[in-house]
C-alpha cells in the first residue's frame, strides 16, 4: 500500500520537518490499519485501493478560528480540525479514483499545540505526533462524542505512539 501525504506550513515560528511528520504519520496509519478493532470499524473497510492520501496544514489559531467560523459554525480557535472527506461522506458519495482514496485534511494550530506541549512539559515534536495520531483517527471515521468513544480514540492513540517509541502519558 502507498501512502501519499502532502504538507503545508503557514506558521512562521516553527519550520516543521515534513519528512519526520510524513514518516510518523505513515507509521501510525499503518499501525492503525493492522489492528482489527480499528480496520474493521473504519471507513476503508470494503473498498479496493492501493493508495491512501491525505494532507496536513500547519497554521496558527487565528486560521483555525476562521475555519471554525466559516465551515463549522463554531466561534473559537481549535488546536486541530480534521476534514474527513471520505469518512464523512455517505457510502454513495465515496469514491476511489484510480485505486486511490483521499481521506481528507488535518489542520493543526501550532501555536496552541506548542503551548499545550509546554503546559504538559513534553517536547513539541511528541505533542505534534499526538495531534497527528488524533487527526488520523478522525480521517478513518472515529469520533469522540461520548466518553466511551473518547477513551477508545485516546487509548488507540497511546498504543500507536508506543509503536513508534513515544510514551505519551500526559493527556
Amino acid at each position: 500500500m502507498n501512502i501519499n501525504i502532502d504538507c503545508e506550513n503557514e506558521f512562521e515560528s516553527w519550520n516543521v520537518d515534513f519528512e519526520i511528520v510524513k514518516s510518523r504519520a505513515k507509521s501510525i496509519l499503518e499501525y492503525y490499519l493492522k489492528q482489527p478493532e480499528i480496520y474493521d470499524n473504519c471507513c476503508l473497510k470494503g473498498y479496493d485501493y492501493d493508495t491512501i492520501s491525505f494532507d496536513f496544514l500547519f497554521c496558527d489559531s487565528k486560521k483555525t478560528h476562521k475555519i471554525n467560523i466559516e465551515y463549522r459554525n463554531k466561534d473559537y480557535p481549535a488546536d486541530i480540525i480534521t476534514f474527513a472527506v471520505f469518512a464523512d461522506s455517505t457510502e454513495d458519495e465515496r469514491f476511489v479514483l484510480g485505486s486511490e482514496i483521499n481521506l481528507g485534511e488535518i489542520i493543526i494550530a501550532l501555536d496552541k499545540m506548542i503551548s499545550g506541549a509546554k503546559e504538559k512539559e513534553i517536547s513539541k515534536e511528541d505533542e505534534l505526533t499526538f495531534f497527528i495520531s488524533h487527526g488520523i483517527m478522525h480521517l478513518l471515521g472515529f469520533d469522540h462524542q461520548s466518553e466511551k468513544d473518547y477513551n477508545f480514540v485516546i487509548d488507540w492513540q497511546k498504543k500507536a505512539l508506543r509503536s513508534i517509541d513515544i510514551n505519551y502519558v500526559k493527556i
